[in-house]
Formats: C-alpha cells, sequence, structure tokens
C-alpha cells in the first residue's frame, strides 16, 4: 500500500520512511504543504500520515481541502501540539486518528495499519480472500490446505493490494504505483515478474490476468 507522508522535519520523516518501508509500505514523502496538495491531487494513496505544523501553511487546510473535494483517503494528523481543543478541530475537519508528538513509531505504525483496515471494513490483521490468509504482522501468507509461505517485502505489498480487494482489476500502472515510490524508477517488467512468482504460490485460479485490462484475485 502507497503512503503520503506530510512532515517538515528531515530526521523525523526519514526515520519514519525506514520503519514504514520496513513494515511493507511504500511511502511518498512531502516536506511542504504545497508539495503534499500536488501529490494528494495528482497520487492515489490509501492513507496520510499528516502533519500540521508546515512551513507554509497548517496541514489542516490541505485536511479541509481534500474533504470538501470528496477526497475520502484515511489521514493520521501528527502535531506537537495537544490540547483537547486541537484534537477536536483536527477530528471535525475530517481527520481519522490523532498522534501527539514524540511518539513511539510502534504505535504510529499501529494506528496506520487501525485506520487502514477499518477504511476496508476489517477488524484483524488478516487480510481473508479465496480461502487465502495473508497476516500483516508476518508478512506471511496461508494456503487452503494449512500450508504457510513467508514472502518477501515487494511479494507481500502486491499480495495485500490484489487481496485487499478481490475482484477488482488493478493495471500494470496502478500496481507500480501502490507498491513504489514516485522517485522509484522499477523495470517495466517488474509487475509481470512478480506475479508469476506468487503464482507459484497461490495458483493461477488465483490471481487471473484481464488481457489489456491487468489482474485481479479471484475470491471464489
Amino acid at each position: 500500500m502507497r503512503l503520503l507522508l506530510v512532515e517538515d522535519d528531515h530526521m523525523l520523516a526519514s526515520g519514519l520512511l525506514g520503519q514504514l518501508k520496513r513494515e511493507g509500505f511504500s511511502v511518498d514523502w512531502a516536506p511542504t504543504l504545497k508539495e503534499a496538495a500536488t501529490l494528494g491531487k495528482h497520487e492515489d494513496y490509501a492513507a496520510a500520515i499528516l502533519d500540521l505544523g508546515l512551513p507554509d501553511g497548517s496541514g489542516l487546510d490541505l485536511l479541509r481541502q481534500w474533504r470538501s473535494g470528496k477526497k475520502d483517503l484515511p489521514v493520521l494528523i501528527l502535531t506537537a501540539r495537544a490540547t483537547w481543543q486541537e484534537k477536536v478541530g483536527g477530528l471535525k475537519a475530517g481527520a481519522d486518528d490523532y498522534l501527539a508528538k514524540p511518539f513511539q513509531t510502534e504505535e504510529l505504525i499501529a494506528r496506520i495499519n487501525t485506520i487502514l483496515r477499518r477504511s476496508q471494513g476489517r477488524s484483524e490483521a488478516i487480510v481473508k480472500a479465496g480461502g487465502f490468509e495473508l497476516d500483516e504482522n508476518r508478512q506471511a501468507l496461508k494456503l487452503p490446505n494449512g500450508d504457510e509461505c513467508s514472502l518477501t517485502g515487494t511479494e507481500f505489498r502486491l499480495l495485500r493490494c490484489i487481496m485487499s480487494r478481490p475482484g477488482q482489476i488493478f493495471s500494470k500502472e496502478q500496481l507500480k504505483d501502490q507498491l513504489y515510490g514516485f522517485d522509484e524508477n522499477p523495470g517495466d517488467n517488474v509487475i509481470e515478474a512478480y506475479i508469476l512468482r506468487l503464482r507459484k504460490l497461490v495458483g493461477t485460479d488465483a490471481i487471473v490476468t484481464r488481457r489489456g485490462q491487468g489482474y485481479l484475485f479471484n475470491d471464489s
């Protein structure tokens, strides 16, 4: 899943980028309100981590802009100001959760996973589709026969993307957008290569090709 991190503290952002990527997320970083607005307009994110105190404005203004434009991606607000009035203001503006600085990275990741599951109608860290179970905490796949397979980071991200929305067709470009940040440049055949590897685990009936359109995970 692809996240947008909006944070002007370069040291904090660098640490979060590394941790989030290790947890199986693709992350784009915007240190200013202007850059975040541009990325949010043109890219498809599963969720955003939004700092309020940015050098060129308030993150709340961007959040209100997203919500007034019917952009409903889950948003976790970060701020050094933690009064209850500010929390209420952020939630009223459309935030899904609120985390005050300083914080533990583990808590931020847990909160992001929670709002992502909520947005997908799930309550547990298991993605289920077609008899398969994908464990988000351990990045492992349980097969219908009970066997369990470990996954590489990219395999996990790709499988989580298509299993989270079974029956939905994802083009190669959409999958690349979810797996890689805008500053990464994967090869043209990288998605095909990972699809082939995953089919060795789940079979060709589970991951279906729609010629000229893309791939879908079969939930039947």
